[in-house]
C-alpha cells in the first residue's frame, strides 16, 4: 500500500473515532455542575462547608441545575465539541470535549467569581 493510502486510512479513523467519541451534552453539563458545586464550597470558606453540604442535599441541587440549564450551552460539531456559558448578554467559552474528555478552562473561575460577587451586591 502506498504512503498517501495509509495516510488516508489513519486520517479517517481518526475522523470516525473523534465522531463517536465525543461526549454528550449531558456529560459538558455534568462536568459544569460538578466544578459549580466545587467553586461554591471554595466561595463559602472552610467554616461553612457542612452548611453548604447541607443546603445541596436538602435543595437537591436545585439552584446549581437551574442556572445549568439557564446559563450553559454545549455547541457539538461533531469532531469535538465546545461549552459556552451565557452571562449578562455575553458567551464566553469555558470549555470543551473530545475523546470521551471535557476540559474546563480557567474562566469558569473567573466566572464563577464574578456571578458570585454580583450575587452578594445584590
Amino acid at each position: 500500500m502506498s504512503k498517501t493510502r495509509i495516510f488516508a486510512i489513519c486520517v479517517i479513523a481518526f475522523i470516525l473515532i473523534a465522531v463517536f467519541t465525543n461526549p454528550s451534552s449531558q456529560e459538558h453539563h455534568d462536568a459544569v455542575k460538578a466544578k459549580v458545586t466545587e467553586l461554591l464550597k471554595q466561595q463559602t470558606g472552610d467554616a461553612d462547608k457542612d452548611l453548604v453540604d447541607f443546603g445541596m442535599h436538602l435543595f437537591g441541587n436545585t439552584l446549581v441545575q437551574q442556572f445549568i440549564e439557564q446559563h450553559v450551552k454545549v455547541e457539538n460539531y461533531y469532531l469535538f465539541s465546545v461549552t459556552k456559558i451565557s452571562w449578562q448578554r455575553k458567551e464566553t467559552v469555558i470549555g470543551g470535549g473530545a475523546f470521551k474528555t471535557i476540559f474546563l478552562s480557567p474562566k469558569i473561575d473567573e466566572k464563577a467569581a464574578e456571578i458570585v460577587q454580583m450575587i452578594k451586591e445584590g
